[in-house]
């Protein structure tokens, strides 16, 4: 269109003007997306806007990341301006050099745009400018031309190049106005044609100044001299047997390599028929990669022939004779390809690092394989390493999508490094590797596992408060903040108080401290939980139980239940005269709040009025005679007995024993006097308890002797009845050990008032099985005097009555 325009309006450059650049800047669209652009154009030129071309808008353009990719190593002829969307000059278009002689020069880019991948191929039309001026091969053309020669003759010259084409190639000739040879120009050759004859007499040399002239505007143009020297007859030019030579060359052919022989003969004999060849105009390129022998004609390699880079060649050949006569013919050469490139694999877009949860099938990187070679030889397989979470998808034409195939784990694998391997369709097939790193990235995506399922700590009582009581671990196998474990007592009670009055936890370490002493007495064990917590966003956590056992320390020293130590009041026991070696006396009863062997009581006689008559039994505490009792052994025994426990170190307590050898406390006068001294009230309410029984006496007598019947198949000792003590006496939180010497219940004992009844003998009958607590039960403590027999009476149903009963009557009796 631009050329007939300027044919039509050659005269007017204005409007020629208008027209080009209206050409330089109206965009084609041919397939995808096809621009037509001159060549020559500086860096930043704006080809056009390819975001408006594709109906992209400019914010969406730029998130894809539109990019222009080039194949292998060639240039990048263009580049996009991600803030306007135009698509650039970033480099020197020189058509000639990337299109030579052809007559389109098309250059495809590819324009990727990612999310999703999208591939366009954008052609660039490279239009010729007239940037280059006619050249001849040489600056003279040396010609010898005998006189002899007829009006007529033609005699070639070499044509001048331009490596412009179309109309900005060379159009015309112009030969300077001279009166022997006029210019003869056809479509193939230029001649010189001999109008006059030569007079060699005349004129021995011609000096014609030739100019080439090219189509473009303004006209750029060239000249050679050709210098004509006039010889003798030699009318005969060399005749090439082929006008036009094809061959066909490998790559990589080596040197010396035969391309082809030309050959032309001359019918002239001697020197003018001689022929030496040599090439025409050639590229500064093609000079180094061709030969041709001047006498054989053979055509050789000099240089490295590659497909990649040229694929075909076209050259002239001149045959000259001995007297510079010439004739020129044209060869073809076609370079065939062969597979010598391996394929190429360029990582284009990469997500580096990636979290390990992203869903498979996400698309995490593009990659391009490309291979120079052409056909079969240019075709690329692309597969990856197996054991790995991934794979290629093919895209668009040599691009593959890299996608993940199931999900990640940072915590098995936090690195990949994947193994891409291209292979071409070529034979021999070759390949290339690239080897791609990938690094997981973390999530919270595991809580902190204790390395045990649950603790177990041993501390004992009166501990120092701050003492390490045991140490808890976890571990978090997630990275950084998201394995950091931070510990902390979850809320929870102890002995009704929070835990965290009892225990601190270490956040760091985990290392549990005693924040107060502990008493076995009070609690022996408890349970706790620990939680470990890691530092992640959500944090997760994971708890641990704790259980906590008490020792027992001998803190506690033994506590003497019977006899009683309260009161100003003191236990008195009554012994028969006829009392033989190894009876049982009475029994020393303790207990200890410790456990273990911390609470194994022994039992000594410290003191005693006689001591070689009585003696106490090491772990039961029974006090037995140890011989007979004699008239002349005093009726007061006191003992003093300590008992001590078996802790390290032991403690001990001590109770005095009062012993009266009597059948009968009224043998005692003293006593009795003091008796009614300090009990007159006493007495006065006995009588009056006498005069009642004495009125039902009549009614129960039968029951009476029928009780006594029952009393004495009963084995006994010394007395009738038994040792009762109350449960009153019992202190708290104190554990009947069996064999321990603590609570024994194997025996029943007497027990009689204290020295303030003196008078009386009464007798209070109770099982001691009957006052033992049950394990579940706490034992209370009883008031701190026992004076009044009648508050220990706890003879229930008509058994106790009747016994009440018979001991009334007994007091009738010692009163009579």
């Amino acid at each position: 269109l631009l050329s007939i325009c300027y044919w039509r309006h050659r005269g007017d450059p204005l409007i020629f003007s208008v027209l080009f650049f209206v050409s330089i800047l109206t965009p084609f669209v041919i397939g995808d997306l096809s621009y037509s652009i001159p060549e020559e154009l500086k860096r930043g030129s704006i080809i056009g806007n390819v975001a408006k071309d594709l109906g992209q808008d400019l914010n969406t353009f730029s998130l894809r990341k539109a990019r222009v990719d080039s194949e292998g190593n060639r240039k990048r002829y263009c580049d996009v301006n991600m803030n306007t969307g135009d698509l650039i000059i970033s480099d020197r278009i020189d058509r000639e050099s990337i299109c030579g002689k052809k007559p389109s020069c098309i250059v495809k880019v590819d324009l990727v745009l990612e999310n999703p991948l999208e591939l366009h191929r954008v052609s660039l039309h490279v239009q010729d400018v007239n940037d280059n001026i006619p050249k001849f091969r040489v600056n003279k053309i040396e010609m010898e031309i005998r006189e002899s020669s007829e009006r007529g003759n033609r005699f070639s010259i070499e044509e001048a190049h331009d490596a412009d084409i179309g109309q900005n190639a060379v159009q015309r000739y112009m030969l300077e106005k001279n009166d022997n040879f006029i210019l003869s120009v056809d479509s193939n050759k230029v001649e010189l044609v001999l109008e006059n004859k030569l007079d060699r007499e005349k004129q021995r040399e011609i000096n014609l100044l030739l100019t080439a002239l090219d189509g473009g505007s303004p006209h750029k143009s060239g000249t050679v001299v050709i210098h004509v020297t006039v010889l003798d007859a030699n009318d005969n030019a060399p005749v090439f047997t082929q006008a036009v030579y094809k061959a066909n060359l490998p790559e990589n052919s080596p040197p010396e390599t035969i391309v082809i022989t030309v050959s032309a003969s001359d019918a002239d004999e001697g020197v003018n028929g001689d022929v030496t060849y040599h090439f025409a105009h050639l590229s500064d390129q093609d000079i180094s990669l061709f030969s041709v022998d001047l006498k054989t004609g053979q055509v050789k390699v000099t240089g490295v022939i590659d497909f990649e880079e040229i694929s075909s060649f076209e050259m002239k050949v001149q045959a000259k004779d001995g007297l510079g006569l010439t004739s020129y013919a044209k060869v073809l050469i076609d370079v065939n390809d062969l597979n010598d490139n391996p394929p190429y694999i360029y990582v284009k877009s990469l997500s580096n690092p990636i979290p390990e949860n992203v869903s498979p099938g996400a698309e995490i990187g593009i990659i391009n394989v490309q291979d120079r070679d052409s056909d079969k030889n240019g075709q690329v397989r692309c597969n990856i390493q197996e054991n790995v979470p991934f794979k290629l998808v093919p895209s668009i034409k040599n691009y593959y999508s890299l996608v993940t195939t199931w999900e990640l784990d940072r915590e098995l694998v936090s690195n990949y490094n994947i193994t891409i391997t291209a292979t071409d369709e070529g034979s021999p097939p070759l390949s290339s590797s690239k080897i791609v790193q990938l690094s997981v990235a973390d999530i919270n995506d595991n809580p902190p596992v204790f390395e045990e399922q649950s603790y177990s700590a041993h501390m004992s009582e009166n501990n120092k408060p701050g003492s390490t009581l045991c140490s808890v671990s976890a571990r978090d196998p997630d990275w950084r903040q998201n394995g950091t474990v931070i510990y902390s007592l979850l809320p929870a009670e102890v002995n009704g108080a929070s835990v965290s009055s009892y225990l601190s936890v270490n956040g760091d370490t985990g290392v549990i401290h005693a924040v107060r002493s502990f008493d076995y007495e009070q609690f022996r064990s408890f349970k706790f939980q620990v939680m470990a917590r890691d530092n992640g966003s959500p944090p997760l956590s994971s708890n641990v139980t704790i259980s906590v056992f008490i020792s027992d320390v001998n803190d506690n020293s033994p506590q003497i239940l019977y006899p009683t130590l309260e009161g100003s009041s003191f236990m008195t026991e009554l012994v028969p005269k006829a009392a033989h070696g190894g009876s049982l006396v009475s029994k020393v009863i303790a207990v200890d709040a410790d456990s273990g062997q911390n609470a194994w009581l022994s039992y000594h006689i410290v003191k005693a009025t006689d001591p070689g008559l009585f003696v106490i039994d090491l772990h039961s505490g029974e006090i037995r005679t140890q011989r007979d009792i004699l008239e002349s052994d005093s009726m007061k025994q006191n003992l003093i007995v300590a008992v001590k426990d078996n802790g390290q170190p032991s403690l001990s307590a001590t109770c005095s024993m009062y012993l009266l050898i009597s059948d009968n406390l009224a043998e005692v006068p003293e006593l009795k006097d003091v008796s009614y001294e300090k009990n007159s009230k006493l007495t006065f309410y006995l009588i009056v308890a006498l005069v009642s029984v004495s009125t039902f006496f009549l009614t129960f007598i039968i029951i009476i002797l029928g009780l006594r019947f029952c009393r004495r198949r009963k084995p006994r000792l010394f007395f009738d009845g038994a040792v009762t003590i109350p449960g009153g006496y019992l202190p708290p939180n104190y554990a009947d050990v069996d064999g321990t010497g603590t609570l024994c219940s194997a025996y029943n004992y007497d027990t009689y008032l204290t020295s303030g009844s003196r008078t009386s003998d009464f007798k209070f009958i109770s099982s001691c099985n009957d006052n033992t607590l049950p394990a579940d039960q706490t034992l209370n403590k009883a008031p701190a005097e026992f004076a009044d027999p009648f508050e220990a009476l706890e003879a229930p149903g008509e058994v106790g009555y009747l016994c009440l009963f018979w001991d009334l009557i007994r007091i009738f009796c010692l009163f009579h």
